[in-house]
């Protein structure tokens, strides 16, 4: 026999939806069986699966070892069950910028994945695991049916904040506001050639999955999502016989490859983003005091978000601004751009 109670984390859902985490390798056919015959009970009584959970609400699992190892498909290789040590949190830059009971923000770095690609890969979702499991605010068994996770992307070599939620109701509450696009997200980027004023972009993406790459077009298409992005300039740069515009980019919509594309698309894609156009280097041979610059990614950086005015539990966060410095390769480039600027 198996004993859970249910934590914060697991409340507020059906108790067949827990069922179905907690043991995920099991037919639907096969634990509404269990429940029938009250070989799955909830508070010591029969349940029938649609019942809400509470936290503190008790299950029982009248079944064999083998049978709910078998189901519950957890393996001592489980990376969900990877716990990494405190120099691997310290070193592989989990650089957290704000974080409570419920929600975390770090700023990634270049060259992490939000999310896995592949079953070995490590990604925002592991590391962040490996932390919480570390502080000791999860256990394994918890994430059998709970795993905190993070509820934005970006591009692997893009840096900058990922909004992460600790628990169910962090995950939800982040979820909605990113769903609803009352969280406003900002980013900062290097782009090619002279951009003087402020602009809102709109129009239609399209995806190429073959190719993983997106283009913008002004006409809707099958299959295409409207895309809407502000950019409003912070400074120029003239280097060698190049101009170069640090933008304030304010993404309105939220779509895959959204801001490097629209750049892209209007003739001024970010300075190192070859998938969409960019340069690798910055020119400035043929200029006294210049010199060759290489680029080895996209310099796209998500600076800041801000909460929308909110109700009830996370009232706390209403117009909260959080902000990230943007990483060393940026502030490289635009500190040469600034000292290599003729005008």
């Amino acid at each position: 026999m198996k004993q859970f109670s249910i934590q914060e984390n697991e409340a507020g859902q059906r108790f067949d939806k827990y069922l179905k985490k907690l043991l995920k390798n099991a037919s639907s056919g096969f634990l509404y069986k269990m429940l029938r015959k009250k070989n799955i009970t909830l508070n010591e009584k029969k349940a029938e699966g649609s019942e809400i959970l509470k936290t503190g609400d008790t299950v029982h699992l009248f079944l064999a070892d083998e049978t709910f190892d078998k189901f519950s498909g957890v393996t001592p290789s489980d990376d969900a069950y990877t716990v990494y040590t405190k120099e691997d949190l310290v070193t592989n830059k989990l650089h957290i910028q704000y974080e409570d009971d419920h929600i975390l923000v770090l700023n990634k770095p270049a060259g992490m994945l939000s999310q896995k690609a592949g079953r070995e890969d490590i990604s925002v979702n592991e590391y962040l695991i490996g932390y919480l499991l570390f502080k000791k605010e999860l256990t394994p068994e918890m994430l059998q049916t709970f795993k905190p996770a993070a509820v934005n992307r970006l591009d692997r070599n893009t840096s900058g904040l990922i909004l992460c939620g600790k628990t169910l109701p962090g995950l939800q509450y982040l979820s909605d506001i990113i769903k609803n696009r009352t969280l406003e997200k900002y980013y900062r980027c290097i782009a090619e050639g002279s951009i003087p004023e402020k602009a809102l972009l709109e129009g239609y993406l399209s995806k190429d999955t073959v190719k993983n790459q997106v283009s913008v077009v002004r006409e809707q298409q099958e299959d295409a999502s409207f895309v809407k992005t502000e950019i409003d300039p912070i400074s120029q740069y003239k280097y060698g016989h190049e101009t170069y515009t640090e933008l304030s980019v304010h993404l309105i919509t939220g779509k895959p490859h959204q801001i490097r594309a629209h750049l892209s698309s209007i003739g001024h894609p970010i300075l190192g983003d070859k998938k969409y156009g960019g340069s690798m280097n910055v020119m400035g041979k043929d200029q006294p005091g210049n010199r060759l610059l290489a680029v080895k990614r996209q310099l796209l950086h998500a600076y800041q978000v801000s909460f929308p005015e909110t109700q009830g539990t996370f009232s706390y966060l209403s117009g909260k601004t959080i902000t990230a410095e943007p990483p060393y390769d940026y502030k490289h480039i635009l500190k040469e751009l600034q000292n290599g600027n003729m005008e």
